[in-house]
């Protein structure tokens, strides 16, 4: 099965498939601390991302959808990720059977609207082409992520812990 990534481009950002020389700044933004202070799980290894990375081509294989490389437009590098994945992560059928959304943006990137534009642009090509209901887990102390969720049109779900964190499930029905 070959399937194409699209390419998405606004203003400010362009949406791409991670391509392997993509690696590096990949696994140094998950391996950032403060990057990944409120993302369950913490700063990865570089084993860990590599295994992340993996996944998340095969992931566009098997399901037709994915994360995409965030490229900031005027310096030409990645600043980040998004997109939507199946995490299996046995929270329910109320959440378990949708696609979940989810969100990176390095630290100097954060700030600055880019994770509002690649998130929406991301999202509207969901709704084109995928349609129907979008899942998302926030750590419960992340405001940023959990005010953007709410932009894009999630609503809280429920609150759980995940391995001892307090989350917030999140559900989007469609386009807001």
């Amino acid at each position: 099965m070959n399937r194409t990534i699209p390419i998405i481009n606004t203003a400010r950002v362009s949406l791409r498939p991670m391509r392997p020389e993509d690696f590096d700044r990949f696994a140094e933004i998950w391996a950032d601390p403060e990057v990944c202070a409120e993302i369950r799980g913490g700063a990865r290894s570089r084993v860990q991302s590599w295994e992340a990375f993996l996944r998340n081509a095969g992931h566009w294989q098997m399901t037709g959808f994915g994360q995409w490389a965030i490229w900031e437009s005027h310096s030409r590098r990645m600043v980040g990720q998004t997109g939507f994945f199946f995490a299996n992560r046995d929270l329910g059928d109320d959440f378990d059977a949708f696609p979940e959304a989810g969100w990176v943006l390095a630290r100097d990137a954060q700030g600055q609207g880019l994770a509002a534009d690649a998130t929406q642009a991301a999202h509207e090509w969901f709704d084109r082409v995928i349609h129907g209901p979008l899942v998302a887990v926030i750590t419960g102390g992340h405001a940023r992520s959990l005010s953007l969720a709410k932009r894009l049109g999630y609503r809280a779900l429920r609150q759980t812990e995940m391995d001892g964190t307090p989350v917030v499930l999140m559900r989007r029905n469609g386009p807001p």
